[in-house]
């Protein structure tokens, strides 16, 4: 099998697995049955960390079962490889080439050279900022009251820790975050956790090597300048927004901290993280399209988030600007595009947008009579960009819509282009080339 082969079947063999755990009686509570087509749904859905579910977690699923979602979680979120990495490291094993290619693939990155260093500062900042989370939510929940015990503080506040980083979007609270809707701690160390996890582990790495000050000639590299300003623009804007289209809406009778709350943890939460404070099937179809378009453009790349991701959507915007203005060469925070990540870009974005219209297309011709074409829009680029946010309608889908759902949520955990490369065989070398000859575009 080729590389990208090998990880896509890492992945389904997880799924398969997580599958068959979760229909096992100890994962379930007493008197609870749980089918098969629906266990596959959950697992997929926590392998991809979407969130989609349709069964209630707190209600269905005992304390193994909900540690079989945590480990399911740290799969998805992680990546396969980077815990294969660890285990490796664990038993004092080499880390052969051929590893170092697969963790180069599942990692998103393009080059062999300090992987292995890599997966150790991944794995360690995973470790460090959901134990801070986990410490900050027990304490929390125990002193404010939600929970009278530590152990049941601590159970909540591990699970929803890693859920939050992760963007896994799971809950154990039964309702989401409804019951915190106006808890605005518990909101902002969530919306910490959740930006945390999708801005993606080089931007973390790049931090935390600026603050280090080991290297005094240290500069941020091109792809987090551009990242980061793209996913902190995106936040703004969905967040403004939603402001702005609910304001006469939703927001009527809302306070002024009200509307900036839902405001701002929606615009973070539907980038990938799947938490919701609020029913989001009450807004208005427009901002409901709006943040549809925002979790098709998802999160960073080589994060716990999916979607077409944020640098993809950023170099087509520029190439449209430049091609706009005349201009030949992509320029950026004084350095040039290669024309081969340009290209790649424009692959990617067309693709996504290919396979998310086809996908709504087929559900509408199978769901059509039971839900609305915005609730089915809706529920498409939540799945692709692994988001988890839903109008109330995963439940009640068929066993076709669920299947196609995960499909979707698959895609957008591993990227479009890992799903093309699954049919690819070895390269071949072109032996000869045709004329090119001039076609008329547009």
């Amino acid at each position: 099998m080729t590389p990208t082969q090998f990880i896509v079947t890492g992945y389904l063999i997880s799924i398969i697995i997580a599958t068959f755990l979760l229909l096992l009686p100890i994962s379930l509570k007493d008197g609870v049955q749980l089918s098969f087509v629906d266990a596959l749904f959950t697992a997929t859905s926590g392998i991809s960390v979407t969130g989609l579910t349709v069964v209630n977690v707190s209600e269905t699923f005992s304390v193994f079962g909900t540690i079989v979602l945590l480990l399911m979680f740290q799969i998805g979120g992680i990546g396969i490889m980077a815990l294969g990495t660890f285990l490796w490291m664990i038993l004092g094993r080499n880390i052969s080439l051929t590893y170092r290619k697969l963790i180069m693939i599942d990692q998103n990155q393009n080059r062999l050279s300090g992987l292995v260093q890599l997966i150790r500062l991944v794995l360690g900042l995973v470790l460090l900022f959901e134990a801070i989370g986990t410490l900050i939510f027990t304490i929390y929940f125990h002193f404010a009251g939600y929970y009278d015990s530590w152990l049941e503080a601590f159970y909540h506040g591990l699970f929803h820790s890693i859920s939050a980083y992760t963007n896994a979007g799971f809950d154990i609270f039964g309702n989401s975050l409804t019951d915190f809707s106006h808890d605005y701690f518990v909101q902002i160390i969530t919306i910490a956790l959740i930006i945390l996890g999708a801005i993606g582990f080089p931007v973390l790495i790049e931090i935390k090597e600026y603050f280090s000050r080991d290297n005094k000639n240290f500069r941020f590299s091109l792809y987090t300048k551009l990242t980061t300003s793209m996913f902190f623009l995106l936040l703004l804007v969905g967040a403004i927004g939603i402001w702005f289209v609910e304001n006469e809406l939703y927001y009527a009778d809302k306070s002024w901290h009200e509307k900036i709350f839902f405001s701002l943890f929606n615009s973070v939460t539907v980038r990938s993280g799947g938490l919701s404070t609020m029913d989001v099937s009450e807004f208005d179809s427009a901002t409901q399209m709006f943040l549809s378009v925002l979790m098709f453009i998802g999160a960073s790349p080589s994060s716990v988030g999916g979607g077409i991701r944020t640098t993809t959507f950023t170099i087509v915007i520029l190439a449209l600007i430049t091609y706009a203005l005349g201009r030949s060469e992509i320029r950026i925070f004084r350095r040039s595009l290669k024309q081969d990540d340009v290209t790649k870009s424009f692959f990617i974005f067309t693709l996504a947008s290919m396979t998310v219209v086809a996908s709504i297309i087929l559900l509408v011709s199978i769901e059509s009579s039971h839900f609305s074409l915005m609730a089915i829009i809706f529920e498409i680029t939540s799945a692709f960009g692994t988001c988890g946010l839903s109008m109330g309608i995963t439940s009640e889908l068929s066993t076709l819509g669920k299947f196609i759902i995960m499909v979707l949520m698959f895609t957008g955990r591993i990227g479009v282009l890992s799903m093309l490369y699954i049919f690819q065989v070895k390269k071949r070398k072109e032996n000869f080339h045709y004329p090119k000859e001039d076609i008329i575009i547009g």
